[in-house]
């Protein structure tokens, strides 16, 4: 088992497929899978040997019940995981089209008060801090909990306090306008506001992950080099597009990598977690600092097969590579 620890914080929900080429409102037959971000990554992760805690706030209903024993199965510490007996776990609807690419429709559940992920508690983990904390090297976030004004303070604490332990932070940037606002929008590029509050906690982290798409939107580039040149302390950037290369920055390595083609895509949900995932395991056992061209290179293509294994099933989670498995698909 790798030595390493992760802790993972934000959202853990429920991703309801719709069928290929339907509405996932109404079309039957829907697909319920387990997922969430920070959750996918956390129990890929766990699946590649890795010690993880995740924080995070589910409902007390049947979903977040199941949630809770998806990542006690994994092996994943759950010290830091709450329950909100108020508000529900969140049901994200995801519309897929013909080839398995997906969209986010809105969600399923509210009753009134917001989702329990909106509801991360600072002063419970607080609490849960030292029981989290031991022996982490990276702290795993996206930005999804600063679209909510209690789950926002909780990541604000986390990061903060991650920095002073010395633990290193990865930023998956999962820009998605849905979670940010009242009603869906078929505007998808952030607001001013919306931007500069993302860019805030970008200050401190060791390394950005995000999408071609969030790359022009949020730095009017794609070029990692030049967005690492956009913060004083140069932290290293992973661009994704889909399956075209991926361009990268690790350390003052840079690159363009090609995707690993699947021999079937059933559904793109979760490989970029899983991709992220694949890149942390890498990075725990190398120092970010010190690493060669080749190594960096390696990095990356590990993080790649992970990323090409989860589609071959359905979601986020369950499809999630084996180290043997990531070995037979780069030997």
């Amino acid at each position: 088992m790798n030595t390493g620890s992760v802790i993972a914080i934000g959202e853990a929900l429920i991703d309801r497929l719709g069928p290929l080429g339907g509405d996932p409102s109404f079309d039957l037959p829907v697909t319920d899978c387990f997922g969430g971000a920070p959750a996918n990554v956390a129990c890929a992760l766990s699946r590649l040997g890795v010690n993880v805690s995740f924080i995070g706030c589910l409902g007390n209903d049947a979903f977040g019940k199941n949630l809770k024993n998806l990542l006690i199965q994994r092996g994943i510490n759950t010290s830091g995981l709450q329950h909100d007996t108020h508000r529900p776990t969140r049901v994200v609807l995801v519309r897929r089209d013909s080839d398995g690419e997906r969209s986010f429709e809105g969600f399923d559940g509210d009753k009134g008060l917001g989702f329990a992920d909106q509801a991360i508690s600072r002063e419970k983990i607080i609490r849960d801090w030292p029981l989290v904390a031991k022996k982490a090297q990276w702290l795993i976030a996206g930005t999804i909990p600063l679209a909510s004004e209690i789950s926002s303070k909780a990541l604000l604490w986390t990061i903060e306090n991650a920095l002073h332990a010395g633990i290193r932070i990865a930023l998956d940037l999962n820009w998605r306008p849905t979670f940010w606002r009242n009603q869906v929008s078929t505007v998808l590029e952030p607001s001013t506001k919306e931007k500069n509050q993302i860019l805030s906690i970008l200050k401190n982290v060791s390394l950005i992950k995000l999408a071609k798409e969030e790359a022009q939107w949020f730095f009017n580039s794609s070029d990692p080099t030049q967005i690492s040149s956009s913060f004083v302390h140069r932290p290293s950037v992973v661009v994704t597009d889909g399956s075209n290369p991926i361009s990268w920055r690790l350390n003052y390595h840079t690159g363009k990598s090609f995707a690993i083609t699947p021999s079937s895509v059933v559904d793109t949900t979760g490989a970029g977690d899983a991709f992220t995932a694949g890149l942390i395991y890498k990075l725990l056992s190398v120092d970010l600092d010190q690493i060669s061209q080749q190594i960096a290179e390696d990095i990356i293509q590990f993080g790649i097969a992970c990323g090409s294994h989860v589609c071959t099933g359905i979601g986020a989670i369950d499809p999630q590579p084996y180290l043997e498995d990531i070995d037979n698909l780069l030997s």
